[in-house]
């Protein structure tokens, strides 16, 4: 896709299943299963649709999936891809992981923030782009670094502690420009410190959405994931964003939807927001 000056293009950090309940929280399962499907496991399929951003400057990538870190037993769980995704999708858009510049990660969980290492010969997690800087909330990382025993299970350690080790990350405050053309929107909601990133060029935008609305199915205000942190302050931020992108006619790119990467919207009164297009992959 071409915005502005920009090229962004889709790259997957693999696929998997999840408990779809665990993806709609409140929401009755006989509401939400009439606009996606389960399998014999109430399991939804979900992407992670990373995003690269080529500025002309920097090669911008946009989260990282899971990796290539999960053990055998958690692969078995989400029926997740083997190998690595992340890195064979870039080699598909024609990079090698020495040639990404800049890696920004929505948050620190493992589906976006896994594949930003990988294990080298000695079996060490060292960072997936040698040559990269990473970008992340400062609020954020200390979050995810405390080690609170009520998200040990949201934060492997593994995933992101390796980055700092090799003085490659860079820890921002609040909504600030990263490179010119992408910023910072702090939302908070999924977590407390969770950004999205917003991606301006030549009159046209896009904001990455991240955990606020990881998929199509999930416009209604209200629809949250079980996983958020924060319902109130998400349930107020999410209609600001996705009301940017339906009223300056914005791509809305979504990061977990299983059939499609970007949506413009319309307000609606029924769901709050309806898809006007969208795309498969960017």
């Amino acid at each position: 896709m071409r915005l502005g000056d920009f090229e962004l293009r889709t790259i997957s950090g693999g696929k998997y299943w999840i408990d779809g309940g665990s993806m709609f929280g409140v929401v009755p399962r006989t509401v939400w299963t009439r606009y996606i499907s389960v399998d014999d496991k109430s399991r939804i399929q979900q992407r992670t649709s990373c995003v690269l951003v080529r500025t002309g400057r920097e090669n911008v990538l946009i989260d990282t999936g899971y990796g290539s870190k999960l053990t055998e037993k958690e692969r078995g769980n989400f029926s997740s891809e083997p190998g690595e995704p992340l890195v064979e999708s870039l080699a598909a858009a024609g990079l090698t992981v020495n040639e990404i510049d800049i890696v920004v990660l929505s948050h620190l969980h493992f589906d976006h923030a896994g594949g930003a290492t990988r294990f080298d010969a000695a079996g060490r997690a060292v960072p997936t782009f040698p040559k990269a800087t990473y970008v992340v909330q400062r609020h954020e990382w200390a979050t995810a670094t405390a080690e609170y025993p009520e998200l040990r299970a949201a934060y492997h350690q593994p995933n992101f502690v390796p980055l700092k080790e090799a003085g490659q990350l860079r820890l921002i405050d609040g909504n600030v420009e990263i490179v010119p053309g992408l910023r910072a929107w702090v939302t908070g909601g999924h977590t407390e410190a969770h950004q999205a990133i917003v991606i301006e060029s030549g009159g046209e935008g896009a904001i990455y959405l991240g955990d606020i609305c990881p998929t199509i199915r999930h416009l209604p205000s209200l629809w949250c994931i079980a996983y958020d942190l924060d319902l109130l302050t998400l349930r107020r931020i999410k209609p600001e964003v996705l009301g940017t992108c339906a009223d300056r006619g914005w791509w809305a790119l979504c990061d977990h939807d299983p059939d499609h990467a970007a949506a413009k919207l319309r307000r609606d009164d029924k769901r709050d927001f309806a898809v006007v297009e969208a795309l498969a992959t960017l």
